[in-house]
């Protein structure tokens, strides 16, 4: 029964999306009886909220999942560093954890004019097609960069790396100089700048700065992002 649950939450993975009884039914393949129960208990426990006849994830589940100790360490402690590479760009900061062959996005900052881009806090993209990716990737140990490069690289843009050969190139460029670089790869008219987080040893995030590429000045960005990722290294070294 937990796992009919879990799968009926994870119908909700787009932001802000409601569904009927029928939509979750097609989704998750159970049948019509069970949704219309666990949806009852879900909306019970306070997992989902229901209006009229559509039902969206609840409040319950933020609030979890802002308290998960990992990402609540680290988001509080990265807080300081993101604003300030933020303030010293004024373009789109992300930061971002490994979870499989995934960015979860841990937080995210941006101005009045924000970039629409597909990332949003708690939202996931392919490490292959994000800069934060790239970033974690370059650190995260061989047996992964295999495992990703033995995988059909998906494609979110014309420009996503779908070639082994040229996403493993951008790997070892990104283990060389501590930066990865990617260009509209997940989102058109967007590129970005990311960089390894370390804490014992490991990378475990990576934070990241998003402009419309006709801002995309490497030269200008790159030092603010390295400035930003050892700053915070250092800081999660000093609370180990």
């Amino acid at each position: 029964m937990l796992d009919k649950s879990v799968s009926l939450l994870e119908c909700f993975r787009d932001p802000g999306q409601s569904y009927r009884l029928a939509d979750l039914t097609a989704h998750t393949g159970l049948s019509k009886t069970t949704v219309h129960r666990l949806a009852a208990d879900l909306v019970r426990l306070g997992l989902l909220d229901r209006h009229g006849d559509t039902y969206q994830l609840g409040g319950k589940l933020f609030e979890l999942g802002m308290l998960v100790p990992r990402r609540l360490d680290l988001r509080e402690t990265a807080l300081p560093f993101l604003q300030d590479l933020f303030e010293a760009t004024r373009e789109t900061v992300h930061l971002g954890i490994r979870e499989g062959h995934e960015v979860v996005y841990v937080e995210r900052i941006h101005g009045h004019d924000a970039l629409v881009l597909p990332s949003r806090v708690g939202g996931r993209l392919p490490l292959s097609c994000t800069g934060v990716g790239k970033a974690l990737l370059a650190f995260a140990g061989q047996d992964l960069v295999e495992g990703v490069l033995a995988a059909p690289l998906p494609r979110l843009t014309p420009y996503s790396l779908t070639d082994p050969a040229r996403l493993r190139t951008a790997v070892e460029q990104a283990q060389v100089a501590g930066l990865a670089y990617e260009e509209q790869e997940a989102v058109l008219g967007v590129s970005c700048i990311a960089a390894p987080v370390f804490a014992g040893g490991a990378a475990v995030a990576a934070l990241s700065v998003a402009v419309p590429v006709s801002r995309y000045q490497p030269g200008r960005l790159a030092p603010a992002v390295r400035t930003a990722a050892l700053g915070l290294s250092r800081a999660l070294r000093g609370a180990a």
